[in-house]
C-alpha cells in the first residue's frame, strides 16, 4: 500500500506457487513448513523500489524473510525500511490507519 498526505493506493502482489498444507511427521528431517518464495519477495521489493519510506507489517515471520531479502539483494530498499510491526491480518482500512498514525510520528521525531 503507498500512502502520500493526501492519497493512497493498494497494489495486490500474488505468489504464483501454489500453497499446500504441510504436516511435520515425527522423526522426519525439516520443520515442515514451506519455504517462502523468493520470486515472490522479490517481486514485492520491486513493488516499493520507489518508495521513500518503508514500514512492513503484518502477522508471522514473513516480514523478517522479506527484510533478509531486502538486505542480502537491494541495500538501498533496506536501508529504507523505518519499521517493522506484528499485526494480526489487518484489513486495508486498518493498514492504512497504522500507516499514517506511524508516519505522523516519524515525521515529528524529524
Amino acid at each position: 500500500m503507498f500512502l502520500s498526505a493526501d492519497a493512497s493506493e493498494a497494489e495486490v502482489i500474488k505468489s504464483k506457487t501454489t500453497h499446500s498444507h504441510l504436516h511435520h511427521k515425527g522423526g522426519e528431517v525439516g520443520s515442515g513448513k514451506l519455504a517462502l518464495d523468493s520470486k515472490y519477495l522479490h517481486s514485492v521489493i520491486q513493488a516499493v523500489k520507489e518508495s521513500k519510506e518503508i514500514l512492513i507489517l503484518g502477522p508471522g515471520s514473513a516480514k523478517l524473510e522479506l527484510i533478509k531479502r531486502a538486505h542480502h539483494h537491494d541495500g538501498q530498499i533496506a536501508e529504507k525500511i523505518v519499521g517493522v510491526e506484528t499485526v494480526d491480518h489487518p484489513s486495508d482500512k486498518e493498514i492504512l490507519a497504522y500507516a499514517r498514525k506511524f508516519f505522523y510520528k516519524v515525521d515529528q521525531m524529524l
